[in-house]
């Protein structure tokens, strides 16, 4: 695999791509690159038809960038068109940890709001999963009593010799 690093003019969108990013998506992905960069490359065939990343393509003409790193796959026709679909829908069907998720979102969000907004997640999205998993904290705790075990005759018995015998004494 080799990346090349080209003009975003020589990229031609998919229009076939049946993936759709809609205004809220295209900003989570430009906010991803202004903050981090291009991390990973497009994926493109012979031709220069993006197979992978068409999203990340148009936040980059969004953001005025020229430039951008690519991978040129080998895959053609109805092969570049499965891989495009199971790129997208094998991310798709991963799930979220949720409550670890909400510990690392709230940990970035003490040290830096910003870095924590770059994640895709808006304010609603964090203070949703926040206030979720507060709520299972605190449910946790109230349900955790202390017992006076003085009250109690605590009577215990060898399973040995069956000896009872009182602990607290």
């Amino acid at each position: 695999m080799k990346i090349e690093r080209i003009k975003l003019d020589a990229l031609t969108c998919d229009p076939a791509n049946a993936r759709k990013h809609d205004q809220r998506n295209l900003d989570a992905i430009k906010g991803s690159l202004q903050r981090f960069g291009q991390q990973h490359p497009i994926i493109v065939d012979a031709a220069g038809v993006i197979r992978v990343g068409n999203g990340r393509y148009i936040a980059m003409r969004a953001l005025g960038w020229s430039e951008c790193d690519i991978v040129r796959s080998n895959l053609k026709g109805s092969e570049a068109t499965a891989f495009a679909i199971a790129d997208n829908r094998t991310a798709e069907l991963a799930g979220w940890d949720d409550e670890a998720l909400a510990q690392q979102l709230a940990a970035l969000q003490i040290e830096d709001e910003a870095l924590a907004l770059s994640t895709g997640f808006d304010d609603a999205d964090l203070r949703a999963l926040t206030e979720a998993y507060g709520k299972a904290e605190q449910k946790l705790e109230s349900s955790a009593k202390e017992i006076d075990v003085d009250g109690f005759s605590m009577q215990c018995k060898c399973p040995r010799c069956g000896f009872e015998f009182d602990p607290k004494t």
